[in-house]
Formats: C-alpha cells, structure tokens, sequence
C-alpha cells in the first residue's frame, strides 16, 4: 500500500492517545504514511487509504468521539480497510485473554466488516478527569494496565496486512 493510514481514536484522559501513537509509530516504522488525530478533530476519510479506530472503554461504551466518528464516516470507512481497538479494563485481564468488543462496537465491525479488533488494558492515574474516575483512583484501582508490547505486536500485524496483503 502506498497511501496514508488514518488512526483516530476518542480519549478522556489520554491513555487511548497514547495507544493509537504507539499503534501509528509501528506502522511509520514499515514505511506507511500516518496520521495519529482524535476522532472529533478527522472532517473527511478522503485523504486516507486505511483507518484504525480506537475508542477508550466506560461504561461498557466506546467513547463518544469514537462512537460519533464510526456513525459519521460509515459510508467511507465500508469503502476502505479498517481495523477497531479498545481501552479500558484497569486489570491484567487484557494481556491475560481476549476480550471480545463491546455490543455497540461489535454491531459496527459487523457493519463495516472490520478487519480486527483488540481489546488493551487501559491507564487511569492521579489527576483524571471525571468524578467516577477520580473515585476509581482515590480506591486504588487506577494504574496503567497497557501492555505496550502486545499494542506493537498487533500494530505490526496491522502493517503487514497493508504492506503484504492485498489490503487497499
């Protein structure tokens, strides 16, 4: 693939930036043109060939970012490859077993025919923004749960599919 790859992704507090930059260091690193931007900032697909989209998890809900991205773009992104993350449980369990999308983002990949989705563990520390996160923290159960090896893992997985496959 010679075009630009598009990762995007909807974030509170940053921990799911921090994925879709290491995510879009790996895919520069095999020689693809990318664009790291937040959902809400991306007013058209036509300048990208392919799009990662990857939404921080609350709730049992993608953020709204990513949410409103993937229900604006739908007509564009069904025209090119893509490939869906999430972020948030604040535990092992990510690097520990696969955990499957959540209802909404599963209805999407459907939809979309998404290529692939990944579950990372996410990162919630001192100085979060929101009430319940700054409770989450003030219990003790905040911390930084992502495994930045398994995010480069899959993002290479991710250039190979584009720069081998016959992905675009």
């Amino acid at each position: 693939m010679t075009g630009t790859v598009l990762v995007t992704y909807g974030t509170t507090n940053g921990s799911t930036a921090g994925i879709a930059e290491a995510v879009a260091d790996v895919l520069r690193k095999d020689g693809l043109t990318v664009e790291a931007v937040p959902a809400r900032s991306v007013p058209s697909l036509e300048p990208y060939d392919a799009v990662v989209v990857g939404g921080g998890l609350y709730a049992g809900r993608w953020h709204k970012d990513a949410r409103r991205f993937v229900r604006r773009h739908r007509a564009e992104l069904a025209e090119r490859p893509v490939w869906f993350f999430s972020s948030g449980p604040l535990d092992a369990s990510a690097s520990e077993r696969d955990i499957p999308p959540v209802r909404g983002v599963q209805r999407a990949m459907t939809r979309l025919e998404v290529r692939e989705h990944v579950t990372f563990g996410g990162c919630l520390e001192e100085g979060a923004k929101g009430r319940v996160a700054k409770m989450i923290v003030r219990s003790g159960k905040g911390g930084d749960f992502r495994d930045f090896g398994a995010i480069e893992a899959w993002a290479a997985k991710v250039a190979d599919d584009l720069t081998h496959a016959d992905a675009v």
